[in-house]
């Protein structure tokens, strides 16, 4: 596919994303799901007959032996045979089958026929084991014939294990057979667990409820294999444990007599890791070859967009150190991305004309400003040397008001001369300025048997707007506590509250009298943005508190 014939980079990018990616991307997918699943299900139905099948020959086992016992109780407990005689051919019918160990019957009418090889169990000791299981549930019937109460178990007897299996007939009357035990080998299982050729990795066992492992076969001599919780069957169970070694593995467990024999078999996860590695590589290589095609497709979008876009960003990087810097415009460009670099060029084409403009008419507008607050300050300046001159002609009232006055208009001269000090409007330190209009105070307020004292420590800052009309209302506390109380002692105390407040007290050296402050005088707060922490009492003249922070 030649992506020259998109004129677009989203139609080159679109037309190779959906030929190649997304298709095969979606079909390697699928094809390695559904195979996978499909092999899983089909270890997970081979495990199960697998358990089904030994839970058969278990159950064929089982009622073969009980047959077995019911043929031989009911011709040996024929009253024509004496007890010596029953159990003498019970012996001889054990040595012909191997395995099974002792019998014990009784009949209805109570006689009794028990016999054992190779030194087992006495008599007592058989019927004993008779009263116990003949005490325990009994295993429901299975499919065919009701043979009647079955109880299949396992008994030790001398530290011997012994598969149990008794029979009782309640209905049974006369010299019919009542009850038949059979003592046999677990031995005897071992041909029924046969795992065949085909048993690799796979372990079962029949597990008695109370009794533990009855017979296991498989390639684990001992029981590691087990899971590391017992898990009674209820239905067709299988699980995935740990087990009692440490190990993962698949289990799964019928139940053979109930409530007490199930057979439960583990496998290893070969099959299903066989499995895994399958759908791993029909879904890796595949997307291998799809992330070659990706590495063309990479090296596609590099050639015909991420280089021509790379240029426009390199030079809109180097407008900071070139105002000449303009994007390349080439033919073989998308004209897409070559509109993109033309309006890009025109841009800076117009930002470089705005910008002289702007330029020049901000050094104009600092020019102006500069010399608009010069000239301000200038004609403070003159208002303050007309008042200090028109004050010398007047006595009393009339020279403490043009004192005011002038202080002022002093406080509105050094406001402007501390916030343009550097030709640029900037913020006023409160000390520097509030020591400047102490000295001020002094110098034109102040009676010959007064004082006013400055105690300012704090570097914080404030706008002229607020810088202003904190001067005002330290002129106008000192200046009406100095007119009224000759003699007296004035301190303005400036100090930090926390990182953002500051608090102004103005203190006199003895009680004065309290008036009323002007109206002038709220609107100087709000102005200054300050909170009243104290009233004028005694000698306090006042206490306010005024941040500074952001």
């Amino acid at each position: 596919m030649r992506l020259a014939r998109f004129t677009t980079v989203r139609g080159r990018l679109l037309a190779l994303l959906v030929a190649i990616a997304i298709p095969v991307a979606c079909v390697t997918a699928l094809a390695a799901f559904a195979t996978y699943r499909a092999a899983v299900v089909a270890i997970e139905v081979s495990q199960a007959r697998a358990i089904d099948d030994f839970s058969v020959r278990t159950r064929v086992w089982y009622r073969s032996a009980l047959r077995a016992l019911l043929a031989f109780g009911t011709v040996a407990i024929d009253p024509r045979l004496d007890a010596a005689t029953c159990a003498e051919t019970g012996r001889a019918a054990m040595e012909r089958v191997v395995g099974f160990r002792a019998f014990l019957l009784r009949s209805a009418d109570g006689r009794l026929c028990a016999g054992s090889i190779a030194n087992g169990p006495p008599e007592d000791e058989l019927a004993g084991i008779v009263t116990q299981l003949a005490a325990r549930p009994p295993t429901p019937t299975w499919n065919g014939a009701d043979l009647g109460r079955i109880r299949y178990d396992q008994v030790t007897l001398g530290g011997r294990r012994h598969l149990a299996i008794l029979v009782t007939s309640p209905a049974a009357a006369g010299t019919a057979l009542q009850q038949a035990l059979l003592l046999a080998d677990p031995d005897l299982l071992e041909n029924v667990f046969d795992l065949g050729g085909e048993g690799q990795g796979m372990n079962v066992a029949l597990i008695g409820r109370n009794t533990g492992v009855v017979v296991s076969r498989g390639a684990n001599d001992d029981a590691s294999w087990l899971p590391g919780r017992d898990r009674i069957p209820e239905g067709r169970e299988r699980w995935t444990d740990f087990s009692r070694a440490g190990v993962e593995r698949a289990y799964a467990a019928r139940m053979v007599a109930e409530p007490d024999f199930y057979v439960v078999a583990s496998f290893d996860q070969g099959p299903e890791q066989a499995a895994r590695m399958q759908f791993y590589v029909l879904l890796l290589a595949p997307l291998v070859m799809l992330g070659l095609l990706c590495l063309v497709y990479l090296r596609a979008i590099d050639k015909h967009c991420i280089r021509w876009l790379r240029g426009i960003e390199k030079a809109a990087r180097a407008r900071s150190s070139s105002e000449s810097a303009r994007a390349v415009i080439a033919p073989d460009m998308p004209c897409d991305i070559r509109s993109v670099a033309e309006a890009f060029n025109a841009m800076v084409d117009e930002q470089q004309v705005r910008q002289r403009r702007l330029q020049t008419a901000l050094d104009d507008n600092r020019f102006l400003v500069r010399e608009l607050h010069h000239r301000v300050k200038n004609s403070l300046q003159v208002v303050q040397s007309y008042i200090g001159l028109t004050k010398r002609d007047y006595r009393d009232e009339a020279r403490l008001a043009l004192a005011d006055a002038e202080c002022r208009v002093h406080v509105l001269s050094a406001a402007y001369r501390f916030t343009l000090a550097d030709g640029e409007m900037q913020p006023v330190r409160v000390d520097l300025f509030l020591a400047d209009v102490v000295t001020m105070i002094t110098n034109l307020i102040r009676g010959r048997d007064q004082r006013v004292i400055g105690q300012i420590e704090t570097a914080a800052t404030l706008s002229v707007d607020r810088i202003i009309p904190l001067g005002f209302l330290v002129a106008d506390v000192a200046s009406r506590a100095l007119r009224a109380s000759p003699g007296l002692g004035i301190t303005v105390s400036v100090l930090d509250v926390d990182e953002d407040t500051i608090e102004v007290a103005l203190e006199a050296d003895r009680p004065v009298p309290h008036g009323a402050p002007p109206r002038l005088f709220a609107g100087l707060l709000v102005q200054i943005e300050a909170e009243q922490t104290a009233d004028p009492d005694g000698k306090l003249l006042g206490r306010w508190q005024v941040r500074h922070g952001p």
